[in-house]
């Protein structure tokens, strides 16, 4: 596999960048999403209740799964201002840059991620 070049580096900084922002904003955007539902049934019907109890926690889960990825986003950013972005956690061997591409913050390469995910 072929190390990046400093062209490749640029963009996947301003990926990295983009997608940080994004996420954030999200992040930002949904505090209300996963506040507790209210008990009161004279205001809500049950079934409403239940709707709102699920949907709460399907925002807890998006919430967690985007604070995970913009903790691996600000830990690319960091790997490249150390010069050490790039390489795979696990074998040392430069990503392929196409992975990166469609993952940005991914810190292993498509066979480690794929062993990792196996066990």
């Amino acid at each position: 596999m072929e190390e990046l070049t400093d062209a490749q580096r640029e963009t996947l900084r301003d990926a990295l960048t983009e997608l940080r922002d994004r996420l954030s904003e999200t992040l930002d955007g949904q505090g209300d999403a996963a506040k507790p539902v209210e008990l009161d049934q004279t205001k809500m019907g049950r079934v409403s209740r239940i709707d709102a109890i699920q949907q709460q926690e399907m925002a807890r889960s998006a919430q967690a799964a985007a604070r995970r990825r913009l903790a691996l986003v600000r830990q690319a950013l960091k790997a490249l201002d150390e010069d050490e972005y790039g390489y795979c956690r696990l074998c040392d061997e430069p990503i392929a840059f196409r992975r990166l591409e469609a993952r940005p913050e991914s810190p292993f390469c498509v066979e480690c991620q794929g062993k990792r995910e196996r066990r």
